[in-house]
């Protein structure tokens, strides 16, 4: 028969056993927890992984749009500085032809007054003969011409 410390052993074992039961139940519950846990951080991970992805996507898009915009700023800055170089070249033909333009009024108003008429400087005549080199001056020389 079970004598009394066996029954007291048995006891304390049971309650052992209660005890780790118990113990195991609750570190299956946190184990659950991190296991949730652990799904929710690969989810938050994978997430992350695909917004850096379209983020470097981005950038590469940005990078080649910014280097676009560049060659074509780039394009039109050449462009002003030929259109500049252009408008400086007839800017000094306009001169030229102002200051032809002035001379001969001024030879016109001499022979209203009476004055004779001074020959026109050998350099101005040359430059009258020139080679037009634009439609515009070939304009601006037909009118001078009518202009007399």
């Amino acid at each position: 028969m079970i004598t009394v410390l066996q029954w007291a052993l048995e006891v304390l074992l049971a309650m052992l056993l209660a005890v780790t039961l118990w113990y195991a139940i609750r570190l299956e519950r946190r184990l659950g927890v991190l296991r949730r846990d652990n799904a929710a951080l690969e989810a938050f991970i994978a997430g992350f992984n695909d917004a850096t992805a379209r983020a470097d996507t981005a950038i590469l898009r940005l990078r080649s749009a910014a280097e676009d915009a560049g060659a074509q700023i780039a394009a039109r800055i050449e462009s002003a500085e030929r259109l500049r170089s252009d408008l400086q070249y007839l800017t000094e033909r306009a001169e030229t032809l102002a200051d032809r333009l002035d001379l001969r009024v001024r030879e016109a108003r001499g022979l209203v007054q009476g004055e004779p008429r001074a020959p026109l400087r050998p350099a101005l005549e040359a430059a009258e003969t020139a080679r037009v080199r634009s439609q515009a001056e070939r304009d601006l020389l037909q009118a001078l011409r009518l202009g007399r």
